[in-house]
């Protein structure tokens, strides 16, 4: 019975340490996806975008700029806007 649970357990932290890893890949494309919408809406991709934030040396990373494309649209313009 108690090799039972220890190997519930020693399956569980398998689990666990491979879905730490999973949730970072998971927030990563959610961010994308926030920026890409909010990119679509003053007419460029999000890889023209990115590219063009980077060229110009930009630098705030991925959950910002997804932050600001939800949730303060105007900073996110501005933004564009320096990128464009």
């Amino acid at each position: 019975m108690f090799s039972v649970a220890k190997n519930k357990v020693e399956k569980g932290l398998g689990y666990a340490y491979r879905d730490r890893k999973a949730k970072k890949r998971t927030f990563r494309a959610l961010w994308i996806q926030r920026i890409n919408a909010g990119a679509r809406l003053h007419g460029m991709s999000y890889s023209q975008f990115m590219g063009k934030a980077i060229a110009k040396d930009i630098q705030v990373n991925r959950k910002v700029l997804a932050d600001l494309a939800v949730n303060n649209s105007e900073a996110f313009k501005a933004v564009v806007d320096k990128v464009k």
